[in-house]
């Protein structure tokens, strides 16, 4: 925990301005080279992203000298924060014995029998490289398991970046139809209609209209695949009912339900799904399991599993990957998951439900029309005056967007990072302090919208 947060967060204003930023300068030498000048859209700002110099704990610091507290842990992924120093040591040492290799290590065991001793679902498991690639898998193996071609997903949730999954993951009000029956949207231009025949979309959290649209469809559903908790829906956490009714549904159609926990898995030592009370048949995961790490895993029954086992007599889905469970990856995510036990979860939790109570205070104090979604160790602030329930609900009007960039540049400015939704990730490095500091200055972002109007 740093005990200088403020004083942390606002170091970027002694910075002089009197020099050109290196930033901008090398965001022009990468536009050179790579569309749009960057990998991964969600580092992004304008004029210019910022480009890390290094990170320590919940603090980040650009190559202009600028350090500011990360609320956005790599997109969720560091649950322990930057350069975390039980990781170092272990990468360290087994980078002097080797990155990878074609052969089996005893890292992957290791870390395959931790991931499984938490959950009771998670009857076998098998690596891979990213949150899109465990939800390939998975849609994979439960077509491979049922022999049905289908996939149903709640609307506005996203899943990574494979045709199926990203379906209908940023409709607009013109393209998304009835809400009795939403259309298929494809994500992006020259998406196969044949995919999107494939894949039923679901309103999130309306039991009566999902399991009307699921029955429509039920003798070609392989899976549901449901995020509990999902980020681009309003991260809301799922109605209980709404859960249970899909769980219930899919035990009683030959459908597997499928958990993306890629994102929420943090949420308990179990990850989100059993704050329901429920097992998945299968589990997608990644981001906290790696450690810092690129990583995906995919968890659940044994039975759904032995799809993938290459000493079956019949494979139905061979599954491989050159850097799958490599022993850099398995050595910093069992790390990782080792020391993020019930006592760091419960820290963090109790960290997010102080930011929740927070914002929710200085909304009020401020009369802003905003709201704040979310649970353990996650939250989403909305320019909305209550929390949104589903996509559509979620859905930014423009005056809602811009107010929504003014407390975005508000708090970038104070030296805060957010995810660019005005979400915001809490690691175990942070504590009362950085908490504190968010909350004062994003009430002087409500402030300041609230000024604007």
């Amino acid at each position: 925990m740093s005990t200088n947060a403020e004083a942390m967060a606002t170091q970027h204003s002694s910075t002089t301005t009197n020099h050109p930023s290196r930033s901008a300068e090398l965001f022009e030498r990468a536009k050179k080279v790579m569309p749009g000048g960057v990998s991964r859209n969600t580092v992004l700002r304008a004029p210019y992203p910022p480009y890390v110099a290094y990170g320590h704990g919940c603090h980040v610091t650009d190559i202009d000298g600028v350090t500011r507290i990360d609320f956005s842990g790599n997109m969720a992924s560091l649950i322990h924060g930057n350069a975390y120093p039980p990781i170092v040591e272990a990468v360290k040492a087994q980078m002097e014995r080797g990155s990878a290799f074609m052969m089996a290590t005893e890292a992957e065991v290791l870390h395959a029998e931790h991931m499984c001793s938490r959950s009771a679902g998670f009857e076998r498991i098998r690596f891979v490289n990213s949150g899109t690639e465990a939800v390939m898998a998975a849609l994979k193996t439960a077509r491979a398991f049922t022999g049905r071609p289908k996939i149903a997903k709640a609307e506005g949730a996203y899943h990574g970046g494979y045709d199926y999954a990203e379906a209908s993951q940023a409709p607009t009000p013109a393209t998304w139809g009835s809400v009795d029956h939403p259309n298929t949207v494809a994500l992006t231009h020259g998406s196969p209609q044949s995919a999107l025949q494939d894949v039923v979309i679901l309103p999130f959290n309306d039991v009566d209209r999902s399991i009307a649209i699921l029955d429509a469809h039920k003798h070609d559903l392989a899976c549901v695949l449901l995020d509990l908790m999902p980020h681009r829906v309003g991260m809301n956490p799922a109605a209980p009912a709404f859960v249970q009714a899909v769980r219930e549904w899919t035990a009683a159609n030959g459908s597997l339900f499928v958990a993306d926990e890629v994102i929420t898995y943090r949420t308990e030592v179990g990850g989100l799904q059993s704050r329901y009370g429920v097992l998945a048949d299968l589990t997608c995961m990644g981001k906290v399991i790696g450690g810092g790490f690129p990583v995906g895993a995919l968890a659940g029954r044994a039975d759904v599993m032995d799809v993938m086992n290459p000493g079956a007599a019949k494979v139905l889905y061979p599954l491989s990957g050159t850097f799958s469970a490599n022993p850099i990856t398995m050595t910093a995510g069992r790390i990782a998951m080792e020391h993020f036990d019930a006592k760091a979860v419960a820290k963090v939790n109790a960290l997010g439900d102080r930011a929740r109570a927070g914002i929710e205070a200085a909304i009020a104090r401020t009369g802003v029309s905003a709201s704040v979604a979310g649970g353990g160790s996650m939250f989403r602030v909305h320019m909305k005056a209550s929390v949104p329930q589903n996509y559509r609900e979620a859905f930014a009007t423009p005056a809602e967007a811009k107010a929504l960039k003014t407390l975005l540049d508000h708090l970038f400015e104070e030296g805060f990072l957010l995810i660019g939704t005005g979400t915001c990730m809490i690691n175990t490095a942070m504590g009362n302090d950085e908490i504190d500091s968010l909350v004062a200055s994003i009430e002087a972002g409500f402030k300041r919208v609230v000024a604007a109007g």
